[in-house]
C-alpha cells in the first residue's frame, strides 16, 4: 500500500514536532547513556522516514540511490547534527541522453524540499566511479563512504558502490592517513583532553578518537564493534567494556550539549558548562561548582578514551603492519625492547611483582633508543591498577623507585606524562589523583590543575637540557650550576597540588610535600628548602609585579624572607616555569624583565652590599653620558632636563633609559607642547613610548584614552613630575593583534596621533564599555580596591583587581582625574582576564575622609 503524498508544510511539521517529543522524553528521563543512545537512534529513524517519504514525492530517478554516510551513516544523530547524504547517480553511460536537464532539476527540487522540511542537509551528488575518485584524493571522503546506509533508490547502484568502496581501501594507507589526521587533531586542539573548554567531539579522548579506532579496524576488518575486536583479541572484555561505558558518557554530554544550547555545538563552553551539569543533577556547593562536577566527570572519560585510543590503536597497527613480529632485544628479565618501545617479558608481570610498575618507568628513563610503551605494557598497566593500593603506596621499594625516576639526569617530562596518562602517578601519589581534571577558574590558568603542574615540571626541566639553552638563557646559566634539579622538580610536583580544597593551597601544598619528604627520607636540610618554595611559590611574582622595586626597603625585606641566594635561586626557577605553565597569553619579556631585576638586586642584598643610591645614581649617569656620547650629543645638553630630576628618576630607569630621555628631550626642557617619543621595546616584544609634557591632572587619562583607542595595552607606566612642572612619562605597550617586525612602522604614527591628542583641551570623553570575554562572563571577578598609606600618610598605594576589558585603565585615570589624584607609578599586570593593577597616588582628596569614600565609590563604579 502506497502512503498518501505529504505536503512540505505536513512534513515539516511532523520533522520538527516529531525531534522536539523525542528530545524532550530525552530531557525529562535520566541522564544514562542508553538514553542517549535511544535518542540518537530515533532522531536517525525519524531522518529516515522523511528523507524516504520527500525521496518518493520529488519524483527521483530511477537507477539512482539516496545513502546515509559520516554519522548518519551509523544510524546517530544528535538532536542537532548534520543528516549527510549521498546521492548516487548511474554512470553517464547508463543515463539517457536527453534525462540530463531534467534529472538535474529533480535532484535540485528534492534538495530543495529537505532544507524546506528542516533537515540541515550535507549533501554531495555522485556516480559511484566519481565517489571512489573523490575518496582516493580525500581520506576524509573516504571515511564517510565507509559508514554508510542506503535509505531508498535502486539496489543494485547502492550494491556496487558498497562492493567498489570496500575493494579501494588499503589497510595500511588507510591507517597511515587516519593516524596523521588524528595527530594532526590532537595538535589542534593543544594535545590535551583537559582544556578548559574542550570540544567533546573533537578533542583528544573525544568522540572522534572512538569513531577513529572504529573506522581502522573496519577497514582492516578486525571489526566494527568492540565486541567484535574482542573476539578478535584486539582488546580484552574488560577494555571493550570501559570503552563502551565512556563512550556512552561522552554521546550523553553531547546530546544534552546540544538541547542546552539549542543548536550544533560541540564545545563545551564556559557558558554553557553549568546549564549542561545541572541537566545532570549537579547543584553549585561552597567547595564545589556544578560545572567543576561535570567538567572532572568529563575529564575522566576523555582520559580513559585517550588511555583506550593509543592501546587499541597499536595493537591494530602490529596487526596491520606486522609489527607483532618485531624482533625484541632482552633489557632484563622483565622488559624487552621491541622496535623503540618497552615490552614486559609477561602479561603477569605487575600482578606477580608489583615492584616492577614503577620500575617500567625507571627503564623507560634508562634506556636510550626507548620512545615509548607497546601495547602489551600499556594493557599490563591500565590493568594493574587495582595493584596499586595503601601498601603500595606504603612500600620502601615503590618509595625508593620514585625517588630514583626524580633524581634521573633525563626523562622526567615524558615519564611523568606517561605516569599520569595510564593512572600511574595518582595512584601512586594520592594527593595528586585529587587534583586529575581539576578546573581553575581564575581566569588565567588555561589547563587543569594536573597538566598546569606538568607543564610547569617541563618548563623546569627543560632548563637543564643544553638543547633549550636559547629559550630562557638566565634561567639555563642558573640551572647549569644547580646541584639537585631533583629538589627543583619535587617542587613543581607539590606547587599546586592543594588547589581546590578551600584555604591557601600554599599552606595546604607545604604540609603535603612535607609529608612527602618525611615518607621518602629527604634529608633535613633539602625538606625544608622543598617546603619553602611549595609556600612561597607566589611571593616571587607578588613582590615583582605588585611593589617598587627601586625603593631599599622592598628589597631588603624579600631578601630577609628568602634567607639566602640558594633559596633565592631555586624561588626564581619555579617562578618563571610557573607563570610560563599557567597560558602562552600570561608571559611576556617585560615580566620576565621584572622578575629578573628583582633577582639581581636581592642577590646583591643577600652578599651584603647595601644599597647606595647616591652611589648608584652616579654610575648610570656616568653610563648615560657615555651613550650620549655615542650619539653625538654635546657634553652638558643633558643638564638641563636633570637638573629638574629628584633621585626617584634615576632609580626607576635604567641608563640606556635615562640617555633615550635625554637625547629626545634636548634642547626641548621648557617646550608648551606634548613631546611624544617613542621606540622598539629593548626588553622584548612592544614599544616604550614617552610622553613629556605640561603636567596636568587629566594627562594620564588622556594618554591611556589613546593607547586605548589604538588597541595598545599597557604593560607599565612609570610615571614622574620634574621640579619644573612638566610630566616625564614612560609606558611600556603591545599590541595582541600585531608581530613584532610591525611595530617599527607603527612608531611614527603613535608620536604623531599622541602629541596631537595630548594637546587637545575639553572634557574627557566616557569610557567605552569594553566587550567581556565569554570566560569573564562565565567566572565574573568581583572588583576590588584597596587604599593603603604610607607610614607619612603622603603617599597612598591603591590596588585594584577585576575582569579585564579594553578600556578599563582609562576608566581608572579618568576617575583620577576627576578627583585631581596624582599619579606617581602604575604597575599594570595583565593575568590572562584578570588585572590586578597597582597604582602609587597622592592628592588632597585622600586627605579627607568623605572625599577618599567618594573617590573609592567612582573607582568601584567604574570597574563594575
Amino acid at each position: 500500500m502506497v502512503a498518501a503524498p505529504l505536503g512540505i508544510p505536513e512534513l515539516r511539521r511532523q520533522w520538527r514536532e516529531g525531534r522536539a517529543a523525542l528530545i524532550e522524553q530525552f530531557r525529562q528521563g535520566p541522564a544514562q547513556a542508553a538514553a542517549a543512545e535511544r535518542l540518537v537512534r530515533r532522531i536517525s529513524r525519524l531522518a529516515d522516514t522523511t528523507l524516504q517519504r520527500l525521496w518518493v514525492e520529488s519524483r527521483m530517478p530511477r537507477g539512482a540511490a539516496l545513502v546515509a554516510v559520516g554519522g548518519y551513516g551509523r544510524g546517530e544523530l544528535f538532536p542537532y547534527s548534520d543528516v549527510d547524504v549521498l546521492i548516487l547517480l548511474p554512470e553517464q553511460g547508463e543515463r539517457p541522453v536527453d534525462d540530463e536537464d531534467p534529472m538535474k532539476a529533480v535532484l535540485e527540487g528534492f534538495i530543495t524540499a529537505c532544507w524546506d522540511v528542516g533537515l540541515e542537509l550535507g549533501s554531495s551528488v555522485r556516480t559511484v566511479s566519481e565517489c571512489l575518485t573523490e575518496a582516493q584524493a580525500d581520506i576524509t571522503v573516504q571515511t564517510a563512504l565507509l559508514e554508510s546506509r542506503r535509505l531508498c533508490g535502486t539496489r543494485r547502484v547502492y550494491d556496487q558502490f558498497r562492493q567498489c568502496t570496500r575493494a579501494s581501501i588499503q589497510p595500511a594507507a588507510f591507517l597511515r592517513a587516519k593516524t596523521l589526521e588524528l595527530r594532526q587533531r590532537h595538535i589542534k586542539f593543544e594535545d590535551t583532553p583537559y582544556a578548559l573548554e574542550p570540544n567533546c567531539k573533537e578533542s583528544p579522548g573525544g568522540l572522534r578518537d572512538v569513531q577513529v579506532l572504529r573506522w581502522i579496524a573496519h577497514a582492516a576488518g578486525l571489526g566494527r564493534s568492540w565486541s567484535e575486536m574482542a573476539g578478535k583479541g584486539l582488546i580484552s572484555r574488560f577494555e571493550a567494556q570501559q570503552l563502551q561505558r565512556n563512550e556512552g558518557l561522552l554521546k550523553l554530554i553531547r546530546a544534552r550539549l546540544h538541547i542546552v544550547a539549542g543548536r550544533r555545538e560541540d564545545r563545551l563552553i564556559f557558558d554553557l558548562q553549568t546549564a549542561v551539569a545541572e541537566t545532570f543533577g549537579y547543584t553549585s556547593t561552597l567547595k564545589q561548582r556544578a560545572s567543576e562536577a561535570l567538567m572532572r566527570r568529563y575529564y575522566w572519560a576523555a582520559k580513559a578514551v585517550n588511555q583506550l585510543n593509543g592501546l587499541l590503536l597499536q595493537n591494530i597497527e602490529e596487526r596491520v603492519l606486522g609489527a607483532q613480529n618485531a624482533p625484541m632485544r632482552p633489557i632484563d628479565a622483565r622488559f624487552f625492547d621491541r622496535a623503540g618501545l618497552l615490552e614486559v617479558a609477561s602479561d603477569d608481570l605487575y600482578q606477580r611483582d608489583p615492584h616492577a610498575i614503577l620500575q617500567t618507568f625507571l627503564v623507560f628513563q634508562q634506556q636510550v633508543g626507548i620512545t615509548g610503551f607497546s601495547t602489551r605494557t600499556l594493557r599490563a598497566l591500565y590493568n594493574a591498577r587495582g595493584m596499586m593500593n595503601h601498601a603500595f603506596r606504603i612500600d620502601p621499594v615503590n618509595r625508593a623507585t620514585f625517588m630514583a625516576i626524580l633524581r634521573q639526569p633525563r626523562g622526567q617530562t615524558h615519564a611523568f606524562r606517561l605516569m599520569n596518562e595510564t593512572s600511574v602517578l595518582g595512584r601512586y601519589l594520592w594527593v595528586f589523583r585529587r587534583i586529575v581534571g581539576q578546573m581553575q577558574h581564575d581566569l588565567f590558568h588555561v589547563y587543569t590543575v594536573d597538566q598546569h603542574i606538568l607543564m610547569v615540571l617541563r618548563n623546569m626541566r627543560r632548563f637543564f637540557v643544553p638543547e633549550h639553552t636559547h629559550e630562557y638563557p638566565f634561567c639555563s646559566n642558573l640551572a647549569a650550576h644547580w646541584d639537585q634539579p631533583w629538589i627543583l622538580f619535587v617542587a613543581a610536583l607539590f606547587h599546586d597540588v592543594a588547589k581546590g580544597r578551600g584555604g591557601d593551597h600554599s599552606e595546604l601544598g607545604a604540609v603535603e610535600v612535607r609529608r612527602f619528604c618525611r615518607d621518602h627520607a629527604i634529608e633535613r636540610e633539602d625538606a625544608r628548602l622543598i617546603e619553602f618554595l611549595v609556600r612561597e611559590h607566589l611571593t616571587f611574582s607578588h613582590v615583582a609585579q605588585k611593589e617598587d622595586l627601586s625603593d631599599p626597603e622592598v628589597i631588603d625585606a624579600f631578601a630577609k624572607r628568602m634567607q639566602d641566594p640558594r633559596r633565592l635561586t631555586a624561588l626564581y626557577l619555579l617562578t618563571v616555569c610557573d607563570i610560563r605553565g599557567t597560558s602562552p597569553k600570561v608571559w611576556n619579556a617585560w615580566k620576565g624583565k621584572l622578575l629578573e631585576d628583582l633577582y639581581r638586586a636581592t642577590l646583591r642584598a643577600l652578599g651584603g652590599e647595601r644599597p647606595n643610591g647616591a652611589a648608584d645614581v652616579e654610575t648610570r649617569k656616568l653610563e648615560a653620558r657615555q651613550m650620549l656620547a655615542l650619539h653625538s650629543v654635546l657634553p652638558g645638553s643633558e643638564e638641563a632636563l636633570w637638573s629638574t630630576l629628584d633621585l626617584n628618576y634615576f632609580t626607576r630607569h635604567d641608563s640606556g633609559e635615562i640617555a633615550w630621555h635625554a637625547r629626545a628631550i634636548k634642547r626641548k626642557a621648557q617646550t608648551t607642547q606634548p613631546l611624544v617619543s617613542a621606540r622598539v621595546s629593548p626588553v622584548g616584544e612592544g614599544l616604550q613610548v614617552l610622553v613629556y609634557a605640561p603636567d596636568r591632572p587629566d594627562l594620564f587619562a588622556r594618554i591611556c584614552g589613546y593607547f586605548d583607542s589604538a588597541q595598545f595595552s599597557i604593560l607599565d607606566a612609570r610615571i614622574h613630575t620634574t621640579r619644573a612642572g612638566y610630566a616625564l612619562d614612560t609606558f611600556q605597550v603591545i599590541a595582541t593583534h600585531l608581530v613584532d617586525y610591525a611595530y617599527r612602522d607603527l612608531i611614527h604614527l603613535v608620536e604623531h596621533q599622541m602629541a596631537e591628542g595630548l594637546d587637545q583641551d575639553g572634557p574627557l570623553p566616557l569610557p567605552s564599555r569594553g566587550r567581556l570575554s565569554r570566560r569573564v562572563k562565565s567566572f565574573p571577578v568581583a572588583p576590588r580596591i584597596q587604599l593603603r598609606p604610607d607610614e607619612k600618610a603622603q603617599r597612598w598605594l591603591l590596588s585594584v583587581s577585576a575582569s579585564d576589558r579594553s578600556g578599563l585603565l582609562y576608566a581608572i585615570a579618568r576617575v583620577l582625574a576627576q578627583h585631581d589624584i596624582n599619579l606617581q607609578l602604575a604597575k599594570v599586570i595583565t593575568l590572562g582576564e584578570r588585572v590586578e593593577d597597582t597604582f602609587l597616588i597622592n592628592g588632597a582628596a585622600l586627605q579627607h575622609n568623605r572625599q577618599q569614600l567618594a573617590f573609592e565609590s567612582d573607582l568601584l563604579d567604574a570597574l563594575g
